[in-house]
C-alpha cells in the first residue's frame, strides 16, 4: 500500500510556511509550473486536426500530442480564449493554435496551416444539398410589414406586461428577505406544533386500545364523523336483517320437525295437567310440543326417540 505520510523538518513552521511546497520553494504542479509567473502552464495538448508545419513543411497528423504552453490571451464574453504554443517534433519550429469560442472550433494562428479537408458529396458519390431558400423570389413587402407589425403588437401587449408582472413579483418577494423568512419559519413552527399534538393524540389512542403503531388514524373532523355514523347505521341495518333471516329460518325448521309419540308417563302427566288447568291457546301448545319433541330427540336414553311408534306425518302421529 502506498504511504501518504509526509516528512516535516525540525525547522518547519506551519504558520510561516503554510505548506511543504512553500517550505521547499516548489509549486504544487512541479515542473509544469516553471513559467507560471508569466501566466503559462505546461499542459498536454492533442492536435484536433491535420496541419502542415510552416518551418519544415512536413505533415503532422491529427491526434499527435505535445507539451504545449497554455496561456490565456483574452475572453469572448465570459468564456476565456486560450492559446497553445507547441514545438514541432520534426524541426525546431513553433506553431500556435487558439480556441475560438464564438464558432466553437480551433484556429491555427502562426507557424503552421490547417489542412483543408472539406467533404464534397458530389465527388464521393453523394448528393449535394442546395440552398433552395436563397433562390426564392422576392417576398411580398406587405406580408413582411404585417408580420413585423404582429410581432411588435405581441411584444408590446403580451410579452412586456408579462415581464413587468414577473419583475414586480420578484421585487415583492426579494424586497425584505429577512421578514419573509421570519414569516415562513413562524408558520412552519406553528404547523409543526399542531402536527405534534395530533401525533401525540393518535399515539395515546393507539396505546389505549392496543393498536399497531403503523396504523394510520383518520383526522377527527365533521366529514369523518358523518362517514363513521353512516357506516355504523349501515352495519346495524345489516345486523338486523341477518337476525330476521335467522329467525325466519328457525321458524321454518321448527314447523317442519315431525312429532314423536309421547311415553306412557308423559301421556298420564299431560292428561292430569289438562284436567287441572284450562286449555291453552294454540301458540302455547305449539311451543310446549316443540320443546317436548326437541328434548325427546336429544335424549339418548329414551328408546322412543330412536324408534317412534306409529306413522309420522307433518307434525301428526297416526295410530
Amino acid at each position: 500500500m502506498q504511504g501518504f505520510n509526509k516528512y516535516y523538518p525540525p525547522d518547519y513552521d506551519d504558520e510561516k510556511h503554510k505548506s511543504l511546497n512553500a517550505y521547499r520553494g516548489k509549486h504544487a504542479l512541479g515542473d509544469r509550473a516553471r513559467k507560471i509567473d508569466q501566466g503559462i502552464l505546461i499542459t498536454r495538448f492533442e492536435l484536433p486536426f491535420n496541419i502542415w508545419c510552416g518551418t519544415c513543411n512536413n505533415h503532422i497528423g491529427m491526434g499527435v500530442r505535445y507539451n504545449a504552453e497554455k496561456k490565456k490571451i483574452g475572453s469572448y464574453y465570459s468564456t476565456p480564449i486560450f492559446s497553445f504554443r507547441c514545438k514541432c517534433h520534426l524541426c525546431d519550429g513553433w506553431f500556435e493554435i487558439q480556441t475560438d469560442p464564438k464558432n466553437t472550433r480551433y484556429v491555427v494562428t502562426t507557424g503552421a496551416r490547417q489542412k483543408d479537408e472539406d467533404w464534397n458529396p458530389e465527388e464521393n458519390g453523394g448528393f449535394a444539398i442546395h440552398d433552395t431558400e436563397g433562390k426564392a423570389g422576392p417576398s411580398d413587402p406587405l406580408a413582411v410589414l404585417e408580420k413585423s407589425t404582429d410581432a411588435q403588437n405581441h411584444l408590446t401587449k403580451v410579452q412586456a406586461p408579462r415581464l413587468e408582472s414577473l419583475q414586480a413579483v420578484s421585487e415583492q418577494y426579494n424586497a425584505d428577505p429577512y421578514t419573509l423568512s421570519t414569516k415562513v419559519r413562524k408558520r412552519f413552527r406553528e404547523e409543526k406544533k399542531i402536527e405534534k399534538q395530533k401525533r401525540d393524540a393518535d399515539d395515546q389512542i393507539k396505546g389505549k386500545y392496543a393498536l399497531p403503531e403503523t396504523l394510520g388514524l383518520v383526522p377527527d373532523d365533521d366529514d369523518a364523523k358523518d362517514e363513521a355514523r353512516q357506516a355504523w347505521e349501515r352495519g346495524r341495518r345489516e345486523l338486523e336483517l341477518r337476525e330476521r333471516s335467522k329467525r325466519r329460518r328457525f321458524a321454518i325448521d321448527v314447523t317442519s320437525i315431525p312429532a314423536v309419540a309421547p311415553s306412557r308417563e308423559q301421556r298420564k302427566l299431560a292428561a292430569s295437567s289438562s284436567k287441572r288447568s284450562q286449555p291453552h291457546n294454540t301458540v302455547t301448545s305449539l311451543r310446549a310440543r316443540i320443546l317436548e319433541n326437541t328434548a325427546r330427540q336429544s335424549d339418548p336414553f329414551n328408546p322412543s326417540s330412536s324408534k317412534p311408534s306409529g306413522r309420522k306425518g307433518a307434525g301428526v302421529i297416526f295410530r
